[in-house]
């Protein structure tokens, strides 16, 4: 087994083979080594995230290697059918790929036992492999920002459904209308290591997956959208501890500013908040309250009733009444804002978090004009407001050069001297096409590679440098897939993540390797 580096905050097994890992991920739950946070299986190999008040990367390592695969392996012990609609807009330059008509394509995709041979990516995706040798296929050289909900799709070896809308590089087959993931179902996941699954062609109309707005509350306390400006959304500190179930820890983008802002209203530090990218929002308050900004600078006022208005200032606390409306403007520098309220949101959890997951639709949804948040009141608040100034950090704005560190790896061996050098001595732009999922960069001269071919899926921690093969990188955020077939080149330390959720488009950045590449 090979131990290689991720990022300052998680390492990387890699196995022999699918077999290897499935048990080496079974020993390692069992051995609950110090400092490990979470392990996330993949097709060779396992990531494994650390907790550095505990262990470091090397630390951890020596401990991995004391670990022996067991003897045994995962068995789901059902069968699931999956009705799908072969209409998918990749199913005849696959069938070429393969050599084979779109017909027997079909066909063989149906007769075909297909097994979960893990899960990742987002809730309720599951990498099944197939008693067939046909289906090896090579992703996409480019991923699609946006993939239907229900879309059937194959990646190397493997076949898997989008449980959602999401981005991704693989081929497109078909459709289906079968729910991946359902929160209150026991288990959520329609896929679980070991489950038998079966495809089955139909030709009937198939239902729409998009997922039913919340009803409006009622509330003493609450919060109405009259504009949700560019992105309006609900974060806290996320949902850690479920990646093995594909379920990411997503999150305020900008922990910092999330701390800040609570503190200045008397907040626990991890209680949500609205998160604003981009400006241009305005919320109108029912009940008194006490409200506080922090993150991207804006040019923020209140409006009273009588039509007056007052600026609101960064990380101070201001006091709202029945009727006011926030008005968010103009960003200056950064690109998110978080609103925080004293006393926090009135809001159902999921997994125990209020963390809105743009790429898998945990927690609530992106907000819209005319949402209403219930609040629990100014009283709620477990502290008392803190009126003391907090100074907050210095963000960049478009145009300006960021420079982030970075720790190489777990893939930096797949690209060649010359990409190496590329990628820390060039500037990198942020471009329009960037989200919570990842920022898409743009450089003059693209990574190349070492080496062809496909790498099987393995995890990926938020902050990995993704390359796809047209050489110009994907740095992922809060919410990007757990696990991803593109090789990774480095991963931005955690220290500067934050810094990495106020990157505006026209940023540039260039990256700062704390070592050279090297096994641990």
């Amino acid at each position: 087994m090979r131990f290689l580096p991720v990022s300052d905050t998680a390492v990387m097994v890699e196995a022999a083979d699918l077999d290897e890992s499935t048990r080496l991920f079974t020993a390692l739950v069992a051995a609950d080594l110090p400092g490990v946070r979470e392990v996330v299986p993949a097709a060779r190999t396992i990531l494994v995230v650390l907790d550095p008040r505990v262990t470091s990367p090397a630390e951890l390592v020596a401990g991995l290697r004391t670990v022996e695969p067991s003897s045994e392996v995962a068995s789901g012990g059902r069968s699931v059918t999956v009705e799908v609609r072969y209409d998918g807009q990749d199913l005849a330059e696959v069938a070429e790929l393969l050599g084979c008509s779109p017909e027997e394509l079909v066909r063989r995709h149906q007769a075909a036992t297909w097994t979960v041979a893990f899960t990742g990516y987002a809730p309720g995706f599951g990498y099944l492999v197939a008693d067939d040798a046909l289906f090896d296929v090579p992703r996409r050289p480019s991923p699609r920002t946006r993939i239907p909900a229900g879309s059937v799709g194959l990646a190397g070896k493997f076949s898997g459904v989008y449980p959602r809308e999401s981005p991704g590089g693989w081929q497109l087959i078909g459709r289906t209308d079968a729910v991946m993931w359902d929160i209150d179902r026991d288990p959520p996941a329609l896929f679980a290591p070991g489950t038998t699954v079966r495809f089955q062609r139909v030709d009937r109309d198939l239902v729409d997956l998009r997922e039913p707005r919340s009803a409006p509350v009622a509330s003493e306390f609450s919060v109405e959208v009259v504009s949700p400006g560019v992105q309006l959304l609900l974060q806290d500190p996320g949902r850690p501890g479920h990646l093995a179930e594909g379920v990411a820890p997503s999150g305020a983008a900008d922990r910092g500013a999330l701390r800040l802002a609570n503190r200045a209203v008397g907040n626990a530090p991890g209680t949500a908040v609205l998160e604003l990218a981009g400006g241009g929002a305005a919320l109108r308050f029912t009940g008194a309250g006490v409200l506080a900004l922090a993150g991207a600078g804006i040019d923020a006022s209140l409006r009273a009733a009588d039509g007056t208005r007052v600026p609101v200032p960064a990380v101070r606390p201001v006091a709202v009444e029945d009727g006011d409306e926030l008005r968010l403007g103009t960003q200056h520098d950064g690109l998110r804002t978080v609103v925080a309220v004293r006393g926090g949101f009135d809001v159902p959890a999921a997994l125990g978090s209020l963390a809105t997951d743009t790429l898998s639709g945990m927690g609530p949804q992106p907000l819209r004009a005319g949402d209403r948040l219930a609040l629990h009141g100014p009283s709620a608040a477990p502290h008392a407001v803190d009126p003391g100034p907090h100074a907050p950090p210095a963000l960049p704005a478009r145009g300006e050069v960021v420079e982030l560190d970075v720790v190489l790896g777990p893939r930096t061996d797949w690209f060649t001297p010359a990409a190496l050098e590329t990628l820390t001595a060039q500037a990198w732009e942020v471009t329009a096409r960037s989200d919570r999922v990842g920022l898409r960069l743009a450089g003059a001269v693209p990574l190349e590679r070492a080496r062809d071919g496909e790498l099987p899926s393995e995890g990926a921690v938020t902050g990995a440098i993704q390359v796809p093969p047209d050489g110009q990188p994907v740095l992922f955020g809060p919410d990007h897939p757990l696990t991803g077939g593109y090789p990774v080149i480095g991963a931005v330390v955690d220290a500067h993540l934050d810094l990495v959720g106020q990157l505006p488009p026209g940023v540039r950045v260039r990256f700062r390797p704390r070592a050279p590449f090297t096994e641990l």
